[in-house]
């Protein structure tokens, strides 16, 4: 078969594979244009929500550092002179009060973006400031069963804490045990372990808190909650010698 031939035959391949695309388009054109139609729709409706999530993400940060700023105000004395265009307040309880607000307000329009996931923690620790002991609970046990694991522990860790200061260490403990056997990044078992260490010595028991304590210090004894621990254990003399946890 000579040059010529071959590339007619090429040429023809080329002619009947295009006559075939042209045909099976023309006949699925209705088709085509209804999946086209689709695909467009879908990019164009992913491409919209991505911007009105990227505003709202947006919107979320300026109101969630409003509330930060708030919960950041200085508390001023009775008598205390204030400079002109400085805002304060009175005590803890009323700027945590204010800042409560706002952090829930934030929460509650913009929820879905890790601004406002994060207001509604910080709305439950302001409501612990605040006194407002049931408010706290219900905030921050919502936030402990969110899907972000980080953001779920140190609500936790903050539950737990609002149960040492309502006489319930039992719930208290439970909630460092919990945390112990699923530690994150934010609240690493050792971490957990201290903070059920400190209450055990709280309530007068220090063989548990010195159980721990050891445990903490051969299984880390280079980390963090293992230098503390073993400072627990055999605490340096301040003014004189000091004796180790017994």
């Amino acid at each position: 078969m000579d040059q010529q031939t071959r590339q007619a035959l090429k040429h023809d391949q080329f002619v009947d594979t295009t006559q075939h695309g042209l045909e099976w388009a023309s006949q699925n054109r209705s088709s085509l244009i209804r999946t086209g139609v689709i695909i467009a729709a879908l990019i164009a409706i992913v491409a919209i929500g991505a911007f009105v999530y990227n505003h709202r993400s947006q919107q979320a940060d300026i109101a969630f550092g409003e509330a930060m700023q708030t919960y950041q105000t200085p508390i001023a004395s009775p008598g205390q002179q204030i400079p002109p265009g400085v805002k304060t307040f009175p005590s803890a309880a009323e700027r945590a009060k204010a800042a409560n607000q706002l952090f829930l307000k934030t929460a509650d329009s913009y929820g879905m973006t890790p601004s406002g996931k994060l207001s509604r923690y910080f709305a439950g620790l302001t409501a612990i400031d605040a006194g407002n002991s049931a408010s706290a609970e219900s905030t921050l046990k919502q936030v402990a069963s969110g899907w972000n694991s980080d953001l779920a522990s140190l609500a936790k860790l903050a539950l737990a804490q609002l149960y040492r200061q309502t006489n319930r260490d039992q719930q208290a403990i439970e909630v460092y045990n919990d945390l112990t056997a699923h530690p994150s990044t934010s609240v690493p078992a050792g971490t957990a372990q201290l903070q059920l260490a400190d209450l055990y010595e709280a309530e007068n028991k220090p063989e548990l808190a010195k159980k721990i304590y050891a445990t903490l210090k051969d299984k880390d004894a280079k980390g963090p909650a293992g230098m503390i621990a073993a400072q627990k254990l055999n605490p340096a003399p301040a003014g004189g010698p000091a004796p180790a946890l017994q």
